[in-house]
């Protein structure tokens, strides 16, 4: 099969397309055939190992010292299942499936196998394959950190960084549990922010959030340009910062806003469970989720792709399609 791979730490151009040995699903697992994949922020970051402050070197040894240790970068998916293992139950040949495969990436292949049980859900009826690949990572993030958050209905939330992948979906997945939502973002995506849900948009180019004397219960920073010492004052008492994208003195400074202050901030990696994925699909279901997609780019086009995504400019999510001749 053929599948992306890259050998060394770098620009896009480390990025090769290969032809590497097709999977075998175990007994309880599925092959799914990909149909349609994205790259995303993190792919980008693992590729190039630039990282936020401080997390340059636990990123090299947690991915690979001197090479990576997984040549495959993707971390979701969506396709149809080709093959199962004597144990599957939940699924069969043929279904049209959404896959997420978090840190353990591999999905810039043809084929992935995924056990069962794992991050893996039916693909809803009123998306299409590219809408249901780019619903994982943006939407398990959303989900983690409302959940470590304790959002309630009712509760102002701000999401900075709106236009992005993680962004568009706190913005939608806010609305869905009640919140009142602002989407901080750029002048040309303020209408766009608007229509995914957020009942008011501030415009970053021309006004600061926190120093429009607002404050939210909850405020979402995916774009890393609102940490605890700048976005404080903009937090009711009790206020939670969820920091989706922070520095590594922004990590060990939580626990001094922990004992100094009524407010909290909470950061570090997003986790996610494979019922994620089903109440992902059942909210998208209801049409209140729907992945965003910013550009489509062929599986040959992926560099290209990655060099789209390292502009910071995406709205929402990129996909990369695959073609198996049918």
């Amino acid at each position: 099969m053929k599948a992306i791979v890259y050998e060394r730490y770098g620009p896009p151009e480390v990025l090769r397309l290969r032809e590497v040995e097709k999977p075998t699903p175990k007994d309880n697992e599925v092959l799914i055939r990909a149909y349609s994949t994205t790259v995303t922020a993190g792919d980008c970051r693992v590729r190039s190992l630039h990282m936020p402050v401080g997390f340059g070197l636990i990123a090299r040894l947690v991915l690979g010292v001197s090479r990576p240790r997984q040549p495959i970068l993707g971390s979701e998916l969506a396709g149809k299942v080709e093959a199962v293992g004597k144990d599957v139950s939940r699924f069969k040949v043929g279904d049209e499936i959404f896959a997420f495969t978090g840190a353990r990436l591999g999905c810039h292949a043809e084929y992935k196998c995924m056990p069962e049980d794992g991050a893996v859900a039916l693909k809803p009826a009123n998306l299409t394959f590219d809408e249901a690949a780019a619903m994982s990572s943006g939407g398990t993030t959303a989900l983690d950190f409302f959940r470590r958050g304790k959002l309630k209905s009712g509760e102002r939330v701000l999401v900075n960084g709106a236009s992005g992948s993680v962004g568009t979906a706190a913005v939608q997945l806010a609305r869905h549990f009640g919140a009142d939502v602002t989407g901080v973002c750029s002048t040309a995506n303020l209408e766009w922010v608007r229509s995914l849900g957020a009942h008011h948009v501030i415009d970053y180019t021309k006004q600061d959030f926190t120093e429009n004397g607002e404050t939210y219960d909850i405020i979402v920073d995916t774009a890393g340009t609102a940490p605890f010492s700048g976005s404080k004052s903009s937090l009711e008492e009790r206020g939670r910062l969820l920091l989706v994208l922070g520095s590594l003195p922004d990590l060990l400074g939580v626990p001094w806003v922990s004992m100094t202050s009524s407010k909290k901030v909470i950061a570090g990696p997003a986790a996610w469970r494979p019922e994620d994925l089903r109440f992902l699909a059942k909210v998208a279901e209801a049409g209140e989720f729907k992945p965003v997609i910013d550009r489509r780019f062929r599986f040959e086009q992926i560099a290209e792709a990655h060099n789209y995504v390292g502009t910071g400019r995406k709205k929402g999510n990129v996909i990369v399609t695959l073609e198996h001749g049918d």
